[in-house]
């Protein structure tokens, strides 16, 4: 069974920076999609980003060009590197991947594996 601790969110102004990270226990072959989504209240859980395990990255529209995610397969730490924040970019932050497939879908549905979430708040 795979878990995964997440870190690094806080409250920040407009435009301040944060970095996640997400460290697992347990297996996940590296060839496993792993990502990133957000819930903000009220709202539907969305995928922020994805790096699929043959190195295929995808990001939501809303954060190209402000979010960078990463990973490093050895130990199974995922990163989300946050600059420029908005205050639409407040919400609870959660890792999670896929046990069997490197595509990153965008249905919440399709992954195995989550973590417990870190809340990142931005305030104008």
């Amino acid at each position: 069974q795979v878990q995964f601790m997440e870190s690094g969110g806080g409250s920040v102004q407009t435009g301040g920076s944060l970095r996640l990270s997400c460290a697992a226990s347990g297996y996940i072959s590296s060839t496993s999609c792993m990502a990133w989504f957000r819930q903000a209240p009220g709202k539907e859980r969305e995928r922020v980003a994805g790096i699929e395990g043959y190195g295929g990255i995808v990001y939501a529209d809303s954060v190209k060009g402000r979010f960078t995610i990463s990973r490093y397969s050895a130990n199974y730490t995922l990163w989300l590197q946050m600059y420029s924040l908005r205050p639409e970019d407040t919400a609870m932050y959660y890792c999670a991947a896929r046990s069997r497939s490197w595509v990153c879908s965008a249905s919440r549905g399709d992954f195995d594996y989550w973590g417990q979430g870190t809340q990142v708040t931005v305030s104008s």
